[in-house]
């Protein structure tokens, strides 16, 4: 199964083990029907987290109850954790929109392949968009001038990057002392 992280349990909230989840899904939503959030426990290990109840706090924070969680204490263990969904789930959730849509796309530069699109990071004035690349992972910057097209029906996140950004990444003479 494909997860994607779609935020992180940021603070408790009350004294019953409502924790605060602030996302990035795109829009506001109460995350109706969904079962359970997931954790990740250790690297690709993802432990379930059934959802008792959800409310809407803002457009980018939602107050979750999750099962097993009742005091303020054992809800804290889980803060500041990331909160991921399975990729069905992923995709009735983020808005079509939102940067975080662009999970699971393949990152294109001119004609070249770069990778699978792994985790999006929002910030002020671009966004990051994490791939793996020759086992190494490397973020990319996305923004107005890096930034060529998204084609949604094949998938694949188009960009022009600055030249020697990737050697950043990939050439060994470029090593920092």
């Amino acid at each position: 199964m494909h997860y994607f992280k779609i935020g992180k349990l940021v603070a408790t909230y009350g004294v019953k083990g409502e924790l605060v989840l602030k996302h990035s899904l795109g829009k506001k939503t109460a995350l109706k029907d969904l079962e359970a959030i997931f954790i990740e426990e250790k690297e690709d290990s993802f432990i379930p987290y059934f959802i008792q109840s959800a409310k809407i706090k803002n457009a980018e924070e939602v107050y979750i109850k999750l099962e097993g969680l009742d005091s303020r204490e054992s809800a804290h263990i889980l803060t500041p954790k990331a909160a991921w969904l399975p990729q069905e789930d992923f995709k009735r959730f983020a808005a079509a929109t939102a940067p975080i849509a662009m999970l699971g796309f393949t990152m294109v530069n001119e004609d070249q392949e770069l990778g699978e699109i792994l985790e999006v990071i929002e910030q002020p004035h671009q966004i990051l968009c994490k791939i793996s690349l020759k086992g190494i992972d490397v973020l990319i910057p996305i923004h107005e001038a890096s930034l060529k097209k998204i084609d949604k029906k094949s998938r694949k996140v188009f960009v022009t990057l600055p030249d020697g950004l990737l050697d950043i990444y990939t050439d060994p003479s470029k090593e920092k002392d």
